[in-house]
Order: structure tokens, then sequence, then C-alpha cells
């Protein structure tokens, strides 16, 4: 019998954890620890690239060497907006700014995938970036205002949600909505499989 592929979540995302296993993959969660703000460049499909492919390395290296397969997960998302990234707001004034920004417009959500495949004698890599065009609903200060103040959009990356308080705010998307949550589950079968993994067997069997 094939052994049981070990899945770790490379990520502190609850939604992104909550994706996973709503999808039927079991899954563990071993943060990163990394600093997301090291990481700068000009095009921000390859800083999310980037900082997916370190938070899953970061993990990697942490890991003890074993004959049973491990799959490790690290993704990182960053909304685009006039060609300019924006990652968490951290703070209130950052938030409320960005919405002001982001009102009645149409930003470009790219998650970052780099997907490590190891055991005793291998350790195998693909990195791959998703791309989701996400439209918003034109707030008024009051509203913004309010939304900043549940604290939601301080801690997600393009300060808003989709899959939360923030979904109202959104009128449209193209492209997969998992991407928006953080993690882009067709992008990732096509990935696994590249590894020569077949998707079934992720999930979790009962």
């Amino acid at each position: 019998m094939a052994q049981r592929v070990r899945l770790i979540l490379a990520s502190a995302s609850p939604a992104r954890l909550r994706t996973l296993r709503a999808a039927g993959l079991g899954c563990e969660v071993i943060v990163s620890g990394i600093d997301e703000t090291a990481v700068t460049g000009d095009r921000v499909p390859d800083m999310v690239a980037e900082l997916a492919r370190r938070k899953a390395e970061a993990v990697s290296d942490r890991l003890r060497r074993s004959r049973r397969p491990t799959v490790i997960i690290g993704c990182d998302s960053m909304l685009e907006l006039n060609g300019q990234p924006y990652g968490k707001p951290e703070t209130a004034a950052a938030a409320l700014q960005r919405w002001q920004l982001m009102s009645g417009r149409s930003g470009v959500l790219h998650t970052g995938h780099h997907v490590i495949l190891r055991d005793a004698e291998k350790k195998l890599a693909r990195t791959a970036v998703a791309a989701t065009t996400v439209h918003f609903a034109e707030l008024s200060y009051a509203e913004i205002q309010a939304y900043v103040d549940t604290g939601e959009p301080l801690q997600v990356a393009g300060s808003f949600t989709i899959d939360g308080l923030g979904g109202a705010y959104v009128t449209g998307i193209e492209g997969d909505h998992h991407n928006v949550v953080g993690i882009s589950l067709p992008l990732l079968r096509i990935v696994v499989c590249e590894l020569g993994l077949d998707w079934p067997s992720l999930w979790l069997r009962r």
C-alpha cells in the first residue's frame, strides 16, 4: 500500500487552511516565520512567487528527512492596483487610505504558490502564480470607516476578504474565486500533478 502523503501548509492564514480542508485535504500547519517585507520588486507576480518560495523552503529546511512523501505548500498574496503592490496594511490608517483608493475600482489579486515534494531520496519543487481581477463596490466614507473598525482588513492582503465581512464590497471577479481567498485550488492541482502526484491521493480518507 502506498504511504499517505504528509501535507503541510506553510502559512498562518486560517482562510487558506479552511479552503484546503473544505476541498478534502487533510493538512497541518507549520508557519514559516519569514519577513514578508524583505522582498521587493517591479512586478507583483514575481514578488508573490518569491515570498511563496521562501515560506515553503523555510519550512522544508526545518523538517527531518523521512521516507514518507511530504508536500509543503507556500503561498503569498498581494493586490495590484494601478501597478502598485498592496499586502497587509497592518494599521487602521493604512487600511482606510487604501480602501479610499479601491472604492469603485478594480484590482488584480495575485497569489504565488510554491510546492515542494520531498522524501528520503529526492526533493522536487514547482512555482506558479494565479491572478484574479476583483471589482470593488463604491463605498461611502462611513462604510469604509465601519469596515476598518472591525479590524478585518488589517491582517489580510489587499485589505479585504471575499469570504468574510468584505464579501459585500466585492461586486464581481474574473478568475478563480479560491485565489481571492489566498490559494488557487485549480492551480494547486496542476502543480501537484506536475510533481507526479495524483490529486485524489491528497484527500483525507476516513
